[in-house]
């Protein structure tokens, strides 16, 4: 098998995996509290990524690494898994699962707005365009439709939905200039991560055992949306001879994670969901071509 076959049928399999974390979210939450679905899941991702790290045979790495990795790490870790999930758990159990999901994608366009400033980036007025095409489908969603009503179908979930994006993408300016392996940089972070997850949850007394349901919920988060996901995605933008010729795929999550919800879940998809999803993808496919022009 030729190794960009090998590179599309890992990222196929990732966006699946990734097409489905909408529903698990919303089933995982009705067995348990966000801080619980938060704690464990990044607790079975990290055992995950120890299995990665183990037969990577990456131990002798993890320990040449300097204070600085560590550091990184430790402001990495804060970011995501800790920050980053706190928010958008908090936000897909307030919303519909459609909204969350889909306000969501719209991290990459304030990426972009925030490499201005950070990375000294400029942007030409056809990706400014674009900018305002994605954030208008992210305006149609939050307002269900209704735009020149100005009302939010619940302004508290969308502000966390719309911060959870602000964060991640924080989280990806900050990590492009850590250049260490991808394995070892995810089981730090995520290390750091449950330590601090670990650490409010005793403060606050809020840690509980899960039952039956809410094991098999935590378990499918932390393996499918945290943990293998991750490896395969990384594994697919190896392989690949480009980023480009894999990384469009995950632009199919987000449709597929619409009939998912419907499926399973019972979510009618409303049409200012899909009007609001089309403009944000099509925003951000436009300012790719617009990036790469230029």
């Amino acid at each position: 098998m030729k190794q960009q076959t090998k590179a599309y049928l890992f990222a196929a399999f990732a966006v699946l995996c990734w097409s489905t974390v909408g529903s698990a979210f919303k089933l995982a939450l009705q067995e348990v509290d966000f801080v619980n679905l938060l704690f464990w899941s990044v607790l079975i991702s990290l055992f995950v990524f120890i299995v990665f790290v183990s037969f990577g045979k990456e131990w002798k790495s993890m320990k040449s690494q300097s204070a600085k990795d560590v550091l990184s790490s430790a402001l990495l870790g804060f970011l995501n898994p800790l920050f980053y999930y706190f928010i958008l758990f908090q936000a897909y159990d307030i919303l519909l699962a459609q909204e969350a999901l889909t306000l969501n994608y719209l991290w990459p366009v304030v990426l972009v707005l925030l490499s201005i400033p950070v990375l000294k980036q400029k942007i030409g007025f056809l990706s400014f365009v674009a900018i305002l095409i994605s954030f208008l489908g992210s305006f149609v969603i939050a307002t269900g439709g209704d735009v020149l009503s100005f009302k939010f179908t619940n302004a508290y979930g969308v502000a966390l939905a719309a911060g959870s994006t602000v964060v991640l993408a924080v989280f990806w300016l900050v990590n492009v200039r850590d250049k260490r392996k991808e394995s070892i940089k995810l089981f730090m972070n995520f290390g750091f991560g449950f330590t601090y997850i670990l650490i409010y949850g005793l403060i606050t007394n809020s840690i509980e055992f899960p039952n039956i349901n809410g094991i098999i919920g935590v378990s499918y988060v932390g393996v499918f949306e945290m943990g293998v996901t991750f490896f395969l995605w990384m594994k697919a933008l190896s392989l690949s001879k480009t980023t480009a010729k894999v990384s469009n795929l995950i632009y199919f999550a987000p449709f597929i994670s619409l009939f998912i919800v419907n499926l399973t879940i019972g979510e009618e998809i409303k049409i200012a969901t899909i009007i609001g999803l089309l403009l944000i993808i099509s925003g951000i496919l436009m300012q790719r071509v617009v990036g790469k022009r230029s």
